[in-house]
């Protein structure tokens, strides 16, 4: 099959197209024949070396969807040529953390396409019961744009920052994958969204998501324009996943009690914070990593609705993954880059 792979870490230039064999199912595992598969920032720092990544030569690529090619003989439920995403989430062997809801916190949880072969290929497998079945209501790459990053933002905003209807929810990157999903469900929750971007025409899509305030970082003072918008007050939650960039930004546009939410560090991985600050305002800053099988399954259900909708920045080849890659790399996008392999 091809597959786009790296043998060793590096730059763009790590990734070829390669001919690698086709994977091999055991009993409980599923083949499946990708048809969409998008990118996250994680392809880059997985790439670019971050530890814990499957034996080389390594396939990224952690939203995958497409056809069961093959079955295991002990797999029941799915058969050959259902429509089907693999679960950016691999679910391990449930102990305490798995039997309260929480299996993205099980030591043995791993993410497809970074601990285990991802889906920038022709091919991907993965275990039965991390195979879903998805309908024709959108296509393989809009469902490819969905399942990491819609259960990220749900965990974030829902599990984590644990916002009501009439917050004020700050979303930093908001032209990102993991941004697109957090307007939306920020709204559908009740909240009023601030959506921080760089340009005005990613900004005026963040308003058709239903954005209610727009922030360009590259031309307005983002802390003293949230305060101006709130009366002084701030807001109730940041959704943050940029880093030292704009992390100072986010502490000053903050309301006393406020809550900070991060699930990346886009920017780079420290940042700053002054501790008379933190305690005195009583502000929490809480992490999110990825989301549990229950979040992703309450976000597939709404986007199977059009409650909330996948959005397609744009799509590649897998040729050129490389360029798909450097795309996202110059945060160019708005929404999900999606490379289709067939």
């Amino acid at each position: 099959m091809r597959a786009v792979a790296f043998a060793k870490h590096g730059g763009l230039d790590v990734l070829q197209l390669m001919d690698l064999p086709i994977p091999t199912i055991d009993n409980d595992e599923v083949l499946v024949q990708v048809k969409a598969c998008a990118l996250n920032h994680l392809d880059v720092w997985v790439r670019e070396g971050i530890p814990g990544v499957a034996p080389m030569p390594h396939i990224g690529g952690c939203e995958t969807t497409g056809i069961v090619a093959k079955v295991g003989s002990k797999v029941t439920g799915l058969t050959e040529g259902a429509r089907v995403m693999i679960a950016p989430g691999l679910l391990g062997e449930a102990t305490e953390w798995g039997h309260r809801g929480l299996d993205n916190l099980e030591p043995t949880y791993r993410v497809h396409g970074y601990q285990a072969q991802g889906g920038l290929a022709e091919f991907a497998k993965a275990k039965a019961r991390d195979v879903i079945p998805i309908s024709d209501a959108w296509s393989f790459a809009e469902w490819a744009a969905a399942p990491l990053t819609f259960m990220t933002a749900w965990n974030m905003l829902h599990e984590r920052a644990r916002i009501e209807p009439g917050d004020d929810i700050l979303v930093m990157g908001a032209s990102s994958g993991v941004g697109v999903a957090g307007i939306q469900i920020a709204k559908l929750s009740g909240a009023r969204v601030f959506a921080v971007a760089g340009t005005p025409e990613k900004l005026k899509k963040a308003e058709e998501l239903g954005a209610d305030f727009l922030l360009n970082y590259n031309t307005q003072d983002i802390a003293k324009e949230v305060r101006k918008l709130t009366n002084g007050r701030g807001v109730d939650v940041v959704f943050e996943h940029v880093g030292p960039a704009l992390f100072p930004a986010a502490l000053k546009s903050l309301a006393r009690n406020g809550r900070i939410v991060t699930c990346g560090a886009t920017t780079g991985p420290k940042v700053e914070i002054d501790l008379r600050f933190f305690f005195t305002q009583q502000i929490v800053i809480t992490g999110a990593y990825m989301g549990s099988r229950f979040h992703l399954l309450e976000c597939l259900k709404l986007i199977e609705r059009r409650e909330l909708r996948p959005v397609v920045d744009s799509t590649f080849p897998l040729e050129q993954t490389r360029a798909a890659q450097e795309r996202l790399q110059k945060r160019e996008m708005f929404g999900k880059i999606v490379v289709v392999p067939s």
